[in-house]
């Protein structure tokens, strides 16, 4: 028999708001303490130095305030917005920091308020350092409770990937203080999901009856619905019977279309309506993402051909050839030849050389020259073949309407050319709905981690595929701590 929850406690989970308003409140104070440290280190206990009295810092504290706050309520710059990774955390703190600066600089100019470059050059890093450990520490904070008994128990009902995409999403973000304590399969699932809930044995087999009083015995907080058919007379009668116990409902939309738009929920006198708004750039947001790309890839041509020229030769050694062009599909469809080095990916070659040019990405080098043409972007979905375009879904297609890149979210996240469409088409979605400049430089800032960590770990540590590992809600659900894994075996008719 599974474990129950000890002990009976009022509790609530953490709402995303919730966290972030503390995150930024702490944001402030260290701000103004980061500040007054960064004065004293300069000047030391002297506050009457002449040309720079403390007080004359006040407009300067109070303009970061107001562009840090700014940017923390646009950004999401939480840290914990798409899932908790480190680099991202960095990544997004430290573009958020450099507009930041620039715009205390443009200021400064403007109001010809003197400003000690010193000054300025400790308050920068201590708000790096200081923004970070307070991400960190939140992080580590809201593992702990996730750890105790305390925190908001979740079952999931529904079929298909769906259902552990939910668990997933729930262990990559702590901060919503929720455990997800078991799924609930119908009968009729899909094989894939009745052979995963018998394969676990703490399953239990239940009647549409016995399934709200169960899961009010093992305290659990809230039902979750991915069903595509949550309207049926014998599910609402589930849900009535749950909401009787004090469980709440929450319900999952069956529409594709949530992954490509900005859901907003309008309440019209009791009658809730979804609005889907379709994410458009603005025309300056193009314009300047352009200027950034031509800009950075003009600045890093010249280093990428003292690369690529040296490894040019050593493939024409190897008998290769010095690049190739491979046919991909650009921007709506469009036809484009991408240049790439000569070396095929994954390498089957045993040289030690080729497997590290490859793990480091040096081979996609020269499509820096079809950033410059306008074929790609630094920042975007990587371009893929016409024969698996024309097997794209239509939920898949949504990724051609933007410009495709070198580098992007899916491939921070560790997925690579050879990696499921699907999986890339999730996150690159995502970057869709979220773009911007402080994003497209965050980005960049990740891949540069990405490659320093391949470097340090070695060509053998570079992920293939991506996969659940043992941390995952999957095997997670087969351990002690799991509540169920059920499906229903009669109907309530029985």
């Amino acid at each position: 028999m599974v474990r129950a929850a000890v002990g009976w406690q009022e509790r609530r989970p953490m709402t995303p708001r919730r966290i972030s308003a503390w995150i930024l409140a702490f944001d402030l104070i260290w701000i103004a303490l980061a500040l007054g440290i960064s004065f004293v280190i300069r000047y030391g206990l002297d506050w009457g130095i002449a040309g720079a009295p403390f007080l004359s810092l006040a407009p300067f504290l109070i303009a970061t305030c107001v562009v840090w706050t700014f940017l923390s309520s646009t950004l999401n710059l939480d840290g914990f917005h798409g899932g908790w990774r480190l680099p991202a955390v960095v990544s997004h703190v430290v573009s958020a920091l450099l507009c930041t600066m620039a715009i205390l600089l443009a200021l400064a100019y403007l109001a010809r308020n003197y400003m000690s470059r010193l000054v300025l050059l400790y308050f920068g890093l201590l708000l790096l350092a200081g923004f970070i450990t307070i991400r960190c520490i939140a992080y580590v904070l809201m593992r702990a409770k996730c750890r105790q008994s305390g925190v908001w128990r979740v079952v999931v009902i529904g079929t298909g990937h769906l259902v552990r995409e939910l668990a997933e999403k729930f262990e990559h973000h702590p901060e919503t203080l929720c455990s997800v304590a078991g799924m609930l399969f119908p009968q009729d699932s899909a094989a894939e999901d009745l052979e995963f809930a018998r394969a676990n044995p703490h399953s239990v087999t239940l009647n549409t009856f016995g399934v709200a009083d169960y899961l009010h015995e093992q305290r659990v907080d809230e039902v979750i619905v991915a069903l595509p058919y949550a309207a049926n007379p014998e599910f609402r009668n589930l849900v009535d019977r749950c909401r009787e116990c004090g469980i709440r409902i929450s319900v999952v939309p069956q529409l594709y279309e949530l992954y490509v738009t900005r859901p907003r929920l309008l309440d019209l006198d009791g009658l809730p309506v979804l609005q889907l708004r379709e994410p458009h750039a603005s025309a300056a947001y193009v314009a300047c993402k352009r200027l950034l790309d031509v800009a950075l890839a003009a600045l890093l041509a010249v280093p990428a051909l003292l690369v690529v020229l040296p490894v040019g030769f050593y493939l024409r050694v190897r008998g290769h050839h010095f690049w190739r062009t491979e046919l991909r599909c650009g921007r709506h469809g469009k036809l484009f030849s991408m240049l790439r080095l000569d070396l095929d990916r994954p390498s089957r070659s045993s040289s030690r050389v080729e497997r590290a040019l490859e793990a480091l990405s040096i081979t996609e080098l020269p499509q820096l020259w079809n950033v410059l043409c306008g074929d790609m972007s630094l920042i975007g979905p990587r371009p893929e073949p016409p024969d698996r375009v024309q097997n794209y879904s239509e939920w898949q297609h949504r990724r051609l309407g933007i410009t495709p890149g070198i580098t992007g979210l899916a491939q921070v996240h560790g997925l690579r050319d050879a990696s499921s469409s699907e999986e890339k088409t999730k996150l690159d979605l995502q970057y869709l709905m979220h773009r911007s400049l402080l994003i497209d430089l965050s980005l960049l800032l990740q891949t540069a981690w990405t490659l320093a960590m391949r470097l340090i770990r070695g060509p053998r540590s570079v992920p293939r595929l991506s996969s659940l590992d043992s941390s995952s809600p999957e095997s997670r659900l087969t351990s002690e701590d799991a509540l169920l894994s059920a499906y229903r075996s009669q109907s309530s008719a029985d």
